[in-house]
């Protein structure tokens, strides 16, 4: 008789990719120090991406009308959260030290997509032009052959 052991139940998309990072030891450092940088960036995109979502992607793109003090606060956060990408990502190639990762994977479907003008139509509001290290870290990742297999099966 073969033994069934219960399903394993995990939520929220930081918890799903840690799990699968750690199931098939892919995407997630096994040094103690990059391993931390690494989840420290991927908890970062956790706290954060809500303000870009909820808060200037409601409000810019999705509200029933405009609100000028909204639109405002979640943008100039917004621009604060991609220059902070951005300095970052000026002495690296990846999020992290150890190459492509979780992070990456979380952090790009965000803030690269935004970058990159595939959500909000806001580019030009955001000046993202003007982030140029996030731009080619986000370009860099769309051109994986995995991503475009992801967007491909999403469409």
């Amino acid at each position: 008789m073969q033994s069934t052991s219960p399903p394993t139940r995990v939520f929220e998309s930081g918890a799903i990719l840690l799990y699968l990072a750690e199931k098939f030891d892919a995407f997630l450092p096994h040094d103690l120090s990059k391993r931390a940088e690494c989840l420290s960036w991927l908890f970062w995109q956790m706290g954060s991406a809500p303000y870009l979502g909820g808060g200037f992607g409601h409000f810019y793109r999705y509200a029933p009308y405009p609100m000028e003090y909204p639109i405002n606060r979640y943008s100039m956060e917004t621009k604060r959260q991609l220059d902070v990408l951005n300095r970052h990502l000026a002495e690296r190639e990846y999020m992290c030290a150890s190459g492509y990762s979780i992070a990456d994977i979380a952090i790009w479907c965000w803030y690269g997509r935004l970058a990159m003008g595939d959500v909000y139509d806001a580019e030009e509001f955001l000046d993202t032009a003007a982030y140029v290290h996030v731009l080619r870290w986000a370009r860099a990742i769309l051109a994986r052959e995995a991503v475009q297999q992801g967007l491909a099966a999403a469409r």
